[in-house]
């Protein structure tokens, strides 16, 4: 029976492997093969990079590190979908964490569309301090940005590959967040757009004392797809998930046939 079960994962885990790259290769559209976040724990963020503020204000990475670890989020303000998704999953996690931003960690959030400034960064920023409700929200919740140069160089150190979509006119990306130790470097990702306050409250605890932890599990969510002329979003792997479902269905089948029969045997 066990050996049955894991020859039943192997088998599995290769329809599910044979699915993905599938989707990768044939059900994607162009724009999002060339998207995704690497891991590069360990790695040096630029933090002499410049960019500026919610307020226009021309500031340095460095100035928001030293002293305490980082959440640091890489969206676009005007994202029709995704970017707010990100933004609202940090948000319900660092209200349910008991640390608190600009106390025990600071959040920085930058665009990474260079035609963005300060007149989008400003309402952003009131926005989510208002939501996130605690004192120290708008001295520790910074939004920032910056010339594509720049934008680039922190994008690629972090291992954040992003796509401009021509047929869409819209930024093609993935998504997550990280967690920097205080001295800028990568000590975790967290993927998708749902953060766990544990999780994420592990990740600042462990950053804060300079700890790099080991890699997560990646689950991308950059197949959102906006399409202006129907208003609605499409799955582009929903395909592959639905061939996943049906893969699983027909294991857990086998799996109870054969079980069965030996059962009977048995009898």
């Amino acid at each position: 029976m066990h050996v049955m079960s894991h020859a039943l994962v192997f088998v599995f885990a290769g329809i599910l492997f044979g699915v993905a790259a599938q989707a990768q290769t044939t059900g994607m559209p162009e724009p999002l093969r060339r998207v995704g976040i690497d891991q590069r724990l360990n790695e040096q963020a630029p933090l002499d990079l410049t960019f500026r503020d919610e307020t226009g204000k021309q500031v340095q990475l460095r100035q928001y590190f030293g002293r305490k670890p980082v959440v640091l989020s890489l969206v676009y303000y005007e994202c029709p979908m995704l970017c707010t998704m990100v933004l609202n999953g940090l948000l319900r996690s660092l209200r349910a964490t008991p640390l608190n931003v600009h106390e025990h960690f600071e959040v920085v959030t930058v665009s990474f569309d260079p035609k963005e400034g300060p007149e989008l960064a400003a309402p952003k920023k009131a926005e989510y301090v208002k939501k996130y409700g605690r004192k120290g929200g708008s001295e520790g919740w910074h939004f920032l940005t910056g010339d594509e140069d720049s934008i680039k160089k922190l994008a690629q150190s972090v291992g954040f590959r992003y796509a401009w979509d021509t047929q869409t006119n819209q930024w093609a990306h993935a998504s997550g967040i990280m967690v920097l130790t205080p001295q800028g470097k990568i000590a975790r990702y967290l993927y998708g757009v749902e953060y766990s306050a544990k999780d994420l409250r592990f990740a600042l605890v462990e950053a804060s004392a300079g700890k790099i932890l080991s890699p997560v599990d990646q689950l991308l969510l950059l197949c959102y797809h906006y399409d202006p002329k129907t208003g609605k979003y499409g799955f582009v792997i929903m395909n592959a998930l639905r061939a996943a479902g049906m893969a699983t269905v027909f294991l857990l089948g086998l799996f109870m046939f054969v079980n069965l029969r030996r059962d009977r045997r048995k009898i």
